[in-house]
């Protein structure tokens, strides 16, 4: 039986939500939040990775990781952080307002999701005002685990800008309810509210799947290709099996040719000419406008060698100039440090 990798990611995990204000902005305003990992124990304890999420429930605003291009969001509009970046959410865009991490320890002790009115850049806790030209975002924390496998995060842009589809509209629906039981609480809504940031997060993801172009790449963008998603499937459906590149290959029916070169250099040659589609060698910031490397899966670290009773006893003491470093040429440690060395 065919495997949904994606939720079998998302399961082990153990991904965790809450719903954790109610916004309301009104004329000039602006929230800024720090980064999650300042303020995780806080919004949710234990999770190894916190990620912040908005959604525009009526009006329109602007939100940005600091520094940053803003987007535009409009009523039904979602926004992400994955990788818990500062960021700020505005009325107009380039507004920028004081983060608050204390706050949120401050709130610890009290039950979520908090009711925030911001106007001209002040935040001011209590309960909101559902004036029809006013801003209302429901705003949550998302937590989970990095370990010991979830290579779905990394996959994920900084910012993740969800728009709002005509065709499945229950997410906006969903972020009404939402709204509707943070100031009307009941019995169960705590929790209804915990599943409605999870579902919220799934179905970003899933949509953000869906828009990727064609030629993208990264683990996300494997799980829909024809040849990589099966060879995906078929380890998730048996992880214990001895997977070889070959076995997945004649089981895909994608013959696999191994290559050898003499060097990296000509390794990466033949790669600039398509001779090759995956490789195995050091990356390089030189080689990176040509090649496209993935996050390292192997670090090697290197060294010097010294004569006996050398006076050297650290790294460190050899970035001078009236040293002379001895080296072989065109080898990848050696281009890596002469860009912070000057006596190579």
């Amino acid at each position: 039986m065919s495997r949904d990798i994606l939720s079998d990611v998302l399961r082990s995990v153990r991904l965790r939500g809450v719903l954790y204000f109610y916004v309301n902005g009104t004329r000039d305003w602006a929230a800024e939040a720090p980064p999650s990992r300042e303020i995780a124990a806080a919004v949710i304890p234990g999770a190894e990775h916190v990620m912040e999420y908005h959604a525009v429930v009526s009006g329109g605003c602007w939100a940005a990781v600091v520094g940053q291009s803003p987007v535009r969001l409009e009523t039904g509009d979602i926004v992400l952080f994955p990788h818990g970046d500062p960021h700020v959410v505005s009325s107009a865009a380039g507004m920028r307002a004081p983060p608050d991490p204390p706050g949120y320890f401050e709130r610890k002790q009290h039950r979520a999701p908090f009711a925030l009115h911001v106007d001209v850049r002040e935040g001011q806790a209590g309960m909101v005002s559902d004036h029809p030209r006013n801003t209302t975002l429901v705003c949550g924390f998302l937590g989970c685990d990095l370990r010991p496998f979830n290579p779905l995060i990394a996959s994920l842009p900084r910012l993740m800008h969800i728009r709002k589809d005509s065709r499945q509209d229950w997410t906006t629906q969903l972020m009404q309810r939402a709204a509707a039981e943070s100031k009307n609480r009941r019995p169960g809504g705590d929790a209804m509210l915990e599943r409605l940031s999870e579902m919220t997060f799934i179905e970003a993801v899933s949509r953000y799947l869906g828009t990727l172009p064609e030629d993208s790449r990264g683990w996300l963008a494997g799980l829909r290709d024809r040849f990589v998603g099966r060879a995906l499937t078929l380890m998730h459906e048996a992880p214990a099996f001895e997977w070889t590149v070959e076995e997945l290959g004649r089981r895909v029916g994608v013959p696999v040719e191994f290559v050898g070169y003499d060097s990296p250099g000509k390794m990466a040659d033949a790669g600039k000419a398509g001779a090759w589609d995956i490789a195995f060698f050091a990356a390089e910031p030189s080689r990176a406008a040509d090649i496209a490397f993935t996050a390292a899966y192997l670090e090697i670290e290197a060294t010097y060698l010294v004569p006996a009773g050398s006076p050297l006893r650290s790294c460190c003491h050899t970035s001078v100039d009236s040293l002379l470093l001895g080296t072989l040429a065109s080898i990848g440690p050696m281009r890596a440090a002469s860009s912070c060395l000057s006596n190579i």
